[in-house]
């Protein structure tokens, strides 16, 4: 690209500060390493080296499962989504505010695992391992063109690779959205150190359009306009400021850089605003009645403090922290908030000297705003993925901090290099370990609820995987651990009697769905599975009350039509059962259940030809389900008694 001459008029603000040069000439304060054939050989090794350290940790995440929770609901279980990249899916990706968000570029990237790999879990979490390979890459890449630096970029990029903080952006699924969403922030960041070399509309529209991509995967990047602010100051030297030079120098340096972002602004205020609609349709905020502002300040001041103390030792991981008054004692708060302001200090004073204390300390805090729970979104306190985009601020205030520590006292290089590869050890051990307790649900809420205390989510979840595996007591005392912590949770009572009920225990799971309804009085499941219960003691007239209110309530289950249906056989009313089932099939056609109880129906009747014609669509839809498999059984040993 030619160079402008002085005349040329720029569409945006040409850079502040006393050895800033004119718009359109390259900076020489940040100007990229002279390229010779050993600097980039040394830059391509340490590129392959971080990468392959990244895949041999995580890699072990092909042989993992799908985690009950929000794996199902954006994967597993999301018919958009498993059936792969369609043009049905495609508008639905940019129409919906499924799971609380908009985010189609997630959505989008969750099809195209679909595409290729079905629903084969491991295969969708090694493309999120692959994601967060190029996260580190491009951290590397970035802070290596702004800095000039190789073994400090390497550092922080290292650092960021195998924090066990980040195992929960990588080994979860639907955790796609962070990876994502960071790998659009970092290629506006480098985009933006171009633009910051040879001033461009060119080259400003490229951080424009990455961002938007990046927002339409995850909006934790609403704070990526601050940290190119914080970037202006240092490293790329654009804002000339000290502490004792007052606010209005910093104010008079900082409004152009402010101006020229605005359309960066403009996308950040869409994104919120959308969001917000988005998790609130949702239900996801909770209002102020559910947690005060001062519990929230206070539970956001203990965060902070405990994700910093985290990132130097990262233990007692789990997936879900709850919110709870109960963990928020008065000298936590009081603790919290004084760490905070001497770390803020300390870096204040020393921004002349090592301006990349506060630039890394304020990248850490400002990028931790959105969701450090001022504003609730979910029940939990805190999350390790959070730690994701703000870590690498902290990553380079202690890095650069260190290299200057190193540099000021003279320490010998290998032992430098020596205890920074036994921390990178440490941290990849950990790593690999917290990666391998995401291998299954079981085994990630077992650990969770070992490392918490009344967690209510993981109960309940941890209860209804033991469920699903049959493993009916122990998931019976989880269920009613998440009771014993809230009585009046709807998910465990009725589950719970749900559970009781696959042990025949009918009357105490009719107890559990009658505080069920107490709490959600018109719930057609509740009453669904109250008259399967009923039915099952033999109570079929009190049984089907219960079936025509669930009816009422959803007349477009198919389930309970399907269900009521077997009641009127069992009632000898067949007519009434057959247009039950009739509707039951309208609704849905592929309900195996429904097409096996009309088998049943048929059956009776002495239309065997007919039924087995049911019996064998049933097997097709479900081939696992043994009551058709016995129904068609006697169906075909009742003809082969005919007499010939």
């Amino acid at each position: 690209m030619s160079k402008k001459t002085g005349k040329t008029k720029s569409p945006v603000p040409a850079p502040v500060g006393n050895d800033n040069p004119r718009q359109g000439e390259k900076r020489s304060a940040a100007k990229p390493a002279q390229i010779t054939e050993s600097s980039y050989g040394r830059t391509v090794l340490i590129a392959i080296a971080l990468a392959l350290v990244t895949l041999a940790v995580y890699g072990q995440v092909i042989n993992h499962q799908f985690i009950s929770l929000d794996d199902d609901l954006y994967i597993s279980n999301n018919l958009m989504v498993s059936k792969g990249l369609t043009l049905e899916g495609i508008k639905w990706a940019f129409t919906t505010f499924h799971a609380s968000n908009w985010h189609p570029l997630t959505w989008l990237s969750h099809m195209l695992d679909s595409q290729f790999f079905g629903l084969v879990a491991g295969r969708h979490l090694f493309v999120n391992v692959l994601i967060h390979v190029c996260n580190t890459l491009l951290v590397y890449f970035c802070f290596k063109r702004m800095t000039g630096t190789y073994w400090q970029s390497a550092m922080v990029a290292a650092l960021f690779a195998l924090h066990p903080l980040h195992v929960e952006s990588v080994a979860w699924a639907a955790e796609r959205k962070d990876t994502l969403s960071t790998l659009w922030g970092l290629l506006a960041l480098l985009a933006y150190v171009r633009y910051t070399e040879s001033v461009s509309w060119k080259r400003f529209a490229l951080v424009i359009v990455a961002l938007a991509l990046g927002l339409m995967a995850k909006p934790m990047l609403v704070t990526l306009p601050f940290v190119l602010l914080l970037l202006d100051f240092w490293p790329l030297h654009r804002l000339q400021w000290k502490p004792s030079d007052g606010s209005k120098v910093l104010l008079k340096g900082l409004l152009p850089l402010i101006r020229e972002k605005l359309p960066l602004f403009a996308l950040v205020v869409i994104s919120m605003i959308t969001t917000y609609l988005a998790q609130s349709r949702g239900g996801a905020v909770r209002a102020l009645a559910d947690e005060p502002f001062s519990m929230r300040l206070a539970n956001a001041l203990i965060s902070y403090a405990k994700y910093f103390i985290l990132t130097f030792v990262p233990n007692k991981l789990g997936v879900y922290y709850p919110f709870s008054e109960a963990n928020l004692p008065a000298w936590q708060v009081i603790g919290a908030f004084l760490l905070l302001i001497a770390i803020t200090i300390i870096a204040l004073r020393q921004a002349a000297k090592r301006p990349f204390l506060i630039v890394g300390w304020l990248w850490f805090l400002g990028t931790l705003v959105p969701v450090i729970g001022i504003v609730q979104v979910g029940g939990q306190a805190m999350a390790d993925r959070y730690h994701y985009i703000p870590s690498i601020g902290l990553f380079c205030a202690l890095v650069f901090g260190a290299a200057d520590f190193v540099k000021a006292k003279h320490l010998p290089r290998a032992a430098v290099g020596g205890f920074a590869t036994a921390l990178l050890l440490i941290f990849a051990a950990l790593t690999w370990v917290q990666v391998g307790l995401w291998r299954d649900s079981a085994t990630l809420f077992s650990h969770t609820l070992s490392v918490t205390s009344d967690n209510l989510v993981i109960e309940y979840n941890l209860g209804h995987v033991l469920g699903r595996q049959g493993k009916y007591d122990e998931s019976v005392k989880h269920f009613a651990e998440a009771i014993r912590i809230n009585p009046n949770y709807y998910d465990a009572l009725i589950n719970m009697g749900m559970t009781l009920a696959y042990q025949n225990k009918f009357t105490e799971a009719i107890d559990y769905y009658d505080k069920a309804l107490a709490v959600e009085p018109n719930s057609a499941k509740t009453y669904m599975e109250k008259a399967l219960a009923l039915a099952k003691q033999g109570k079929l007239s009190e049984a089907l009350p219960q079936f025509n209110k669930a009816r009422e309530l959803a007349p477009d289950d198919a389930d309970i039509r399907t269900n009521l249906g077997l009641l009127l056989i069992h009632q000898g009313k067949p007519q009434e059962a057959i247009e039950q089932l009739n509707e039951a099939l309208r609704l849905n056609p592929n309900s195996a259940e429904a097409h096996n109880n009309m088998g049943l129906v048929l059956m009776g009747q002495g239309k065997l030809e007919e039924s087995i014609a049911q019996f064998s669509i049933a097997l097709r839809l479900k081939p696992q389900l043994a009551i058709a498999q016995e129904n068609l059984r006697r169906a075909q040993a009742q003809i082969n008694a005919r007499p010939k």
